[in-house]
Formats: structure tokens, C-alpha cells, sequence
């Protein structure tokens, strides 16, 4: 049984060119923000909205991911050490202050970038009047594309995996120093999110655009939280504060998501959400 596991030992960078190495993680990164423009293009393109808004929203989602899930990491799960005087710069420097050595900006988390963008969308709605439902309900859709690219990204760092496993497709993490297999959770939730995003993307293609606000932006909320909330099962605690908890942090952050989704859902069935695609501030 042993020869049916994968022995994982793939260099997380993809090439160096002097003392520059671009990491996998990083092209996944990348390739996230560039097939989502595409895909958001076009369908700004089919539904006749300029796509000027688009390239202006673009450096919003840029900043909100990137700061969100830095934060979203040092606030949620290593607040005893970045909450201090003597770390808390760290947060935004990528060495440690104390010793000079540099560290990269180790640790980013999903759930702060997702509060990132909520909050890019709505300062976005304050300057354009695009109705912040409108644009989740399509925005979404290349989020999930972008978080499948993250999670094989992870697997190429060989983190963020799971659990002890027998089952034959588990995977031994040969440069963590593991020798026994473990779930691959990242790529469990790499295709949860790429089936996410097929279904949303034609759901979105049969309704040729006419969708009900914040309907689709619920059920995404709630599939891929709920994705994430059962897979959290079988990963290995990402920080020590989770041992003995009966949810990890991961489980408590998924569950206002999928909460707020249910809503969204309900709301949009009884038509409580506003329909335009631009609505005035009030």
C-alpha cells in the first residue's frame, strides 16, 4: 500500500534568474488576477457597462487582497505575536525587526482577503454608484477561479495540508520532513473552487447576464464557505491556540460567511435588494 502514496518533493520556485526565484505560488498569484480581468472584461463587454470602471476597480481588489489577507493572518491567527510593540511592524515589513533577518510575508489568510474585497467593493460603490450586488454577483465568479490557482499554489509550497491519511492518494511532504501521507486539502479545495467557479460562470452564461441581485454572490458565499468549512476537518491546525478546539479558526471564520449567504439569498427571493446596476449613494 505504501508505493500508492505520492512522495511530494517539487521546488516551490519555478526558476531563478540571479537572486530572483519566482515561486509558483506567485505565478498562480498572478495568472488568478489576469484570467479574472479577462473573464470580467468580457462580461462587461456582453452587458454594455464601460470597462473603464473596470481598470480603476482592479488596483482597489489588488490592495484589498493582499492587505486583508495579511491582516486577516496576523489578527486571526498569530495575534499574541504581531500584536505586541515589538512585532507589530512586522505586519507590513517583510523581515523580523528583532534579528534583521528576512522572513517574506509569510502568512496570508483567505478570510481577510475576502473582507478586503468587501470593503474594496463598497468604497468602490461610494465613488461609481455600481451597485455592490451587481458586482459581486459577477466578481465572484473569477474569485473562485483565482482561489483554485492559490491553493495549488500551496501545494507547491507544501502547506496548509492535512491530517494523517491511509487512503491511496494521500501525500507524504518529503521537504516538510513528513514521512507519513497526509490529505492534500489543497487540493481538495483547489477543485471545490474550480467547480465553484464552472457552475457559477455558466449559471451566469445561461442567465446571459440577467442575474437577481446578490442571488448568485449568496450561494457562492455559501458553497465555498461551506467547502472550506468541511474541509477544515481533515487539515491540520494551522496555529497551536486550535488544538482541543472543536472548530478551527478557519470553521469560525467560514460560518458568518455562509451565515450572511443564507441571507443574501433570502433577501434576494423576496426582493429586498436593489436591482439597478448603478444606484445613487444615499
Amino acid at each position: 500500500m505504501q508505493s500508492l502514496f505520492i512522495h511530494w518533493n517539487v521546488d516551490p520556485v519555478l526558476f531563478h534568474i540571479g537572486s530572483f526565484g519566482l515561486r509558483w505560488y506567485s505565478l498562480g498569484f498572478l495568472l488568478a488576477f489576469l484570467l479574472g480581468y479577462y473573464i470580467m472584461y468580457r462580461m462587461f463587454q456582453r452587458e454594455k457597462v464601460d470597462v473603464k470602471y473596470l481598470d480603476s476597480l482592479l488596483l482597489y481588489i489588488f490592495i484589498a487582497v493582499l492587505v486583508g489577507a495579511r491582516l486577516g493572518h496576523c489578527l486571526f491567527y498569530e495575534p499574541d505575536y504581531f500584536c505586541t510593540s515589538e512585532h507589530w511592524l512586522e505586519i507590513f515589513l517583510p523581515f523580523n525587526l528583532k534579528t534583521g533577518q528576512f522572513t517574506g510575508y509569510q502568512g496570508l489568510a483567505s478570510h481577510g482577503a475576502a473582507l478586503g474585497i468587501l470593503l474594496a467593493v463598497w468604497l468602490y460603490y461610494r465613488k461609481t454608484h455600481i451597485n455592490p450586488l451587481w458586482l459581486m454577483d459577477r466578481f465572484v465568479i473569477v474569485v473562485a477561479l483565482g482561489g483554485a490557482f492559490i491553493r495549488l499554489g500551496n501545494l507547491f509550497n507544501s502547506e496548509i495540508y492535512g491530517v494523517e491519511t491511509a487512503l491511496p492518494w494521500g501525500v507524504v511532504f518529503v521537504r516538510n520532513g513528513e514521512t507519513v501521507p497526509k490529505h492534500p486539502t489543497q487540493i481538495y479545495e483547489s477543485l471545490c473552487y474550480l467547480l465553484i467557479f464552472i457552475v457559477s460562470y455558466l449559471v451566469y452564461l445561461k442567465k446571459d447576464g440577467h442575474l437577481h441581485a446578490g442571488r448568485l454572490f449568496g450561494w457562492w458565499l455559501v458553497a465555498l464557505f461551506g467547502a472550506r468549512f468541511l474541509i477544515e476537518f481533515v487539515k491540520e491546525e494551522q496555529v497551536a491556540f486550535e488544538q482541543g478546539m472543536a472548530l478551527d479558526m478557519g470553521q469560525w471564520l467560514s460560518i458568518p460567511f455562509i451565515m450572511g449567504g443564507l441571507v443574501l439569498v433570502w433577501m434576494s427571493h423576496k426582493g429586498r435588494l436593489p436591482e439597478e446596476t448603478f444606484i445613487k449613494n444615499k
